[in-house]
């Protein structure tokens, strides 16, 4: 799929959608109370998530048929447009974390958080359930699986364990090479690393999936699902990290809230998944276009 005029207008479409239904209408939903806090999941009530959960299948289905015939591989960045926009006006983790000074205080906070992904995962896989159910409709079948859907024999289980694994070590190593800030001599960890502005978040999230995408579809024929779902194991092992007592204690009680042990506890989770799932989808298909491309130059 060459990026056309036409197919840059449909993915600029798609990207409108998911603006026009979540990332606008469905703010109050997700506000958070301070307004300088982050967006956290543990804020948004049952009854608002079922509204997002409804948001994001409408946006699915409805960017299908404003992409079409490309629906299928545009529309599914509808969801994470619209996220971007939540993502963008999010406060900063060293804002969360300097409303709660104690160790105790961050120990509780960050055990919660570093569940956080599976929320916002959520959200992200209704809108791609939108993006299914629109091209069944599509196809006059709501039920029959089409052949674009089923996958060969060669996507065994054990393939996916290890595109999943791949992409989370990928993207970990690579956060912290891309999202950087003041980063200063510590004796017990080495280096503490300053929170980095948010488009230097927004830049390292999207490249570390991006390259971490392209890797696994290259070398592992895999899905960019992986790579967007790696965005879990990615924030749970920062978070944990950050969050050992000997670690916390030693940040508390000498560094101020802005510095961290590692840059990826750095982004909030919202941010991680948003950005870590429109670069999986781009670096997926940048690694289509470089796989086929030699192949079309030599006929």
């Amino acid at each position: 799929m060459e990026l056309t005029w036409p197919i840059r207008l449909r993915i600029a479409a798609a990207a409108a959608v998911g603006v026009l239904f979540i990332g606008l209408p469905a703010w109050p939903l997700v506000e958070p109370p301070e307004p300088l806090a982050p967006v956290f999941a543990g804020n948004v009530g049952f009854g608002a998530t079922l509204v997002l959960l409804v948001l994001a299948l409408a946006a699915g289905f409805a960017a299908y048929f404003c992409s079409r015939p490309y629906g299928r591989q545009i529309a599914v960045l509808a969801v994470p447009s619209g996220l971007a926009v939540w993502a963008l006006r999010s406060g900063s983790m060293a804002t969360l974390l300097q409303a709660n000074p104690t160790a105790l205080q961050r120990q509780h906070l960050l055990a919660a958080m570093r569940w956080e992904p599976i929320f916002w995962l959520i959200i992200v896989a209704a809108g791609f359930a939108g993006v299914l159910a629109a091209e069944r409709v599509a196809r006059g079948s709501l039920w029959n699986n089409s052949p674009d859907n089923l996958k060969s024999g060669k996507y065994t289980y054990l393939n996916a364990i290890i595109a999943l694994v791949a992409s989370a070590l990928i993207a970990q190593f690579a956060i912290r090479i891309f999202a950087q800030d003041v980063r200063i001599p510590d004796n017990r960890l080495g280096l503490v690393v300053g929170q980095p502005a948010k488009g230097q978040i927004v830049f390292a999230v999207l490249v570390s999936f991006g390259i971490a995408a392209f890797a696994v579809k290259k070398l592992l024929d895999a899905d960019y699902i992986w790579p967007i779902i790696s965005a879990f194991p990615v924030t749970f092992f920062a978070t944990s990290t950050y969050r050992r007592s000997i670690t916390l204690q030693h940040l508390v009680g000498n560094w101020p809230a802005v510095f961290f042990s590692n840059s990826a506890v750095s982004i909030v989770p919202l941010q991680m998944v948003t950005f870590a799932t429109i670069g999986s989808i781009a670096g997926y298909w940048l690694a289509v276009r470089y796989t086929h491309k030699p192949e079309q130059e030599a006929k």
